[in-house]
């Protein structure tokens, strides 16, 4: 493996502390905050910042994107995607030793999935791995707009919905920003051009728009739902998407083999299953509330 793909990894495994922190905060803010209202959403979004604690989860949800970025620019998207799946598992129990939470059974289970997926996971690695955004864009066309799609055809069906609401919220959400995200990795490639051709890119502008929507979206299913199955689903909504992205849009390899083929896909569902199982911490959020 080159030396940068384990630096894209290692920012990988920063993004998922950063994003666990920022949920935590973001959660506290969004469910003291008035509910979203879906026809005014730039008066919802500034209502929103009004409380110190979301502003604080934006602004390490902040970091926590530069960082994504950068590990998307060094390394493959599905080994970025997999390793911030396992480390929000990883860091679910930091954090709760942070905040003084005992670590349940099921807890532990994550773990274990997670250590277990990771491991299958470098096994399978190939040491001349790189990170490349090469694609087609009408295949990067179709695969965003099904995922912006799905995102808006849950956000109505959520909206509509008399129970689960804050889970269908969130599983919107997680589609929208993982939409983000692949086109993140696309415009990637242009990062050799120079800034400039970067920002004015018609990627730019998606990016912004689905990471703001998602926003919006998530803070909705905050304020609904319980926050672990909230959380839970807006990671593995969007961990899937992304890592579904690295061989079906930009022609990463799969194993010669079809051992390799069987280790590679059982380490991808061993982690985003384990980050299913142990979602961030938000006890403390939820015993503030209550």
């Amino acid at each position: 493996m080159s030396l940068s793909v384990q630096i894209g990894l290692l920012l990988a495994l920063g993004t998922a502390f950063a994003s666990i922190v920022g949920f935590l905060y973001k959660h506290r803010g969004a469910v003291e905050s008035p509910e979203v209202d879906w026809r005014r959403p730039v008066w919802s979004s500034l209502v929103l910042f009004r409380s110190r604690w979301y502003t604080l989860g934006i602004v390490i949800a902040t970091g926590s994107w530069g960082l994504h970025v950068g590990a998307l620019a060094l390394a493959p998207i599905s080994l970025v995607q997999s390793v911030i799946a396992g480390g929000l598992v990883f860091l679910t129990v930091i954090a709760d030793r942070l905040f003084a939470h005992s670590v349940t059974r099921r807890e532990w289970i994550g773990v274990g999935l997670a250590a277990i997926g990771l491991a299958f996971l470098a096994a399978t690695l190939d040491g001349g791995s790189e990170a490349h955004a090469d694609y087609f864009a009408a295949e990067l066309g179709i695969y965003l707009a099904t995922g912006a799609a799905l995102g808006i055809a849950v956000a109505l069906a959520a909206n509509r919905a008399a129970h689960h609401g804050g889970v269908l919220f969130g599983t919107s959400a997680g589609l929208l920003w993982g939409a983000s995200d692949v086109s993140i990795k696309a415009l990637s490639g242009n990062l050799g051009d120079g800034v400039a051709s970067v920002l004015v890119h018609p990627l730019a502008v998606l990016i912004a728009t689905l990471s703001l929507a998602g926003l919006l979206v998530s803070a909705r299913s905050l304020q609904l739902g319980k926050a672990v199955p909230v959380i839970a689903v807006t990671s593995v909504a969007a961990n899937a998407f992304t890592i579904a992205a690295g061989p079906i849009v930009f022609g990463e390899p799969m194993p010669d083999d079809m051992l390799g083929v069987i280790v590679r896909v059982t380490a991808f569902v061993l982690v985003v299953g384990a980050a299913a199982l142990t979602p961030a911490p938000v006890r403390a959020a939820e015993a503030e509330t209550a």
